[in-house]
C-alpha cells in the first residue's frame, strides 16, 4: 500500500493566515484514504510550512483547531498524527450517519426541488451503460456526492454540520469498502430506489431506504472490516 499523501496548495499569504492553514489541512485531511494504510500518518510540521509557504506558528494554530474537532492528536515527543478510529467507532458512526441521513431523506421528500433532484440523477448517468464495478474510482466519487446531496437537501443545517464532522472517516471506509462484496452493483440500485422515492414525495420510503442503505454498509464493516484496529 502507498502512503498517504496530503493534497495542499501554497498558501496566499493575505489576513488569517491561521485560518487558511486550518481549512486547508483540514481539507486535505477529509480527501485522504486513511484507512487505506495500516500505518500511523504522522505531520511534520517543517514539511507542512515549506509546503504551504507560512511559518510553524499558524501551522501549530491550525493544528491545535484541528485536534479540538478529533482529526488529529498530538503525542508529546512523537508528533501529530490523524485520528483513525476502531471498528466499533466506525461501526457506531456509520449507524449515527444513517439516522441522521434518513431524516435528512425524509426533510428532501417534502422540500427538494426538481433541479435538486434532477442533479441527483445526474450523479449516476455516467453508468446507465457502464458497471460501477468496472469504474470502481469514478462510482465511489459519485457514491459519495450522492449521500452529500442528500444532506444538503434536507435543509438542516445542525445535520449537515454534524456529518461533516463524520465524513473523513465515512468516506475513507466508503471508499476502501465499495470495491467489495458486489457493494458498486448493489449501492447503484438502492440509490436509483431511494431517487424515486423522493421524486414521488414518499418521506416515510425515502428515510426507510437511506437508513436501510447506509446500515448495510455498517453490517459490511461488521463482517470484513478486519483491516480496521
Amino acid at each position: 500500500m502507498t502512503e498517504p499523501v496530503l493534497n495542499i496548495q501554497v498558501l496566499d499569504t493575505g489576513s488569517s493566515i491561521r485560518t487558511k492553514a486550518y481549512q486547508a489541512l483540514k481539507q486535505a485531511i477529509t480527501e485522504m484514504d486513511i484507512y487505506d494504510n495500516k500505518d500511523e500518518i504522522r505531520f511534520d510540521e517543517r514539511q507542512l510550512s515549506k509546503r504551504l509557504g507560512v511559518s510553524r506558528t499558524p501551522i501549530r494554530e491550525a493544528m491545535t483547531l484541528l485536534e479540538q474537532e478529533g482529526f488529529v492528536r498530538s503525542v508529546p515527543r512523537r508528533g501529530i498524527f490523524i485520528i483513525r478510529k476502531t471498528k466499533r467507532e466506525i461501526v457506531e458512526m456509520i449507524e449515527a450517519w444513517a439516522a441522521l441521513e434518513g431524516i435528512a431523506a425524509r426533510l428532501a421528500a417534502l422540500q427538494a426541488t426538481e433541479d435538486e433532484l434532477n442533479s441527483l440523477k445526474d450523479l449516476f448517468a455516467a453508468f446507465d451503460h457502464r458497471k460501477p464495478s468496472e469504474h470502481v474510482s469514478e462510482y465511489s466519487e459519485a457514491n459519495l456526492a450522492f449521500h452529500r446531496q442528500i444532506l444538503r437537501m434536507g435543509r438542516n443545517q445542525y445535520i449537515i454540520d454534524t456529518t461533516d464532522a463524520l465524513f473523513i472517516h465515512m468516506r475513507a471506509i466508503r471508499k476502501l469498502t465499495i470495491a467489495q462484496d458486489n457493494r458498486a452493483e448493489r449501492s447503484m440500485i438502492d440509490h436509483q430506489n431511494i431517487i424515486r422515492a423522493l421524486e414521488h414525495r414518499n418521506a416515510d420510503l425515502a428515510e426507510r431506504l437511506v437508513q436501510e442503505h447506509t446500515l448495510g454498509l455498517a453490517e459490511h464493516v461488521k463482517r470484513h472490516g478486519d483491516f480496521l484496529p
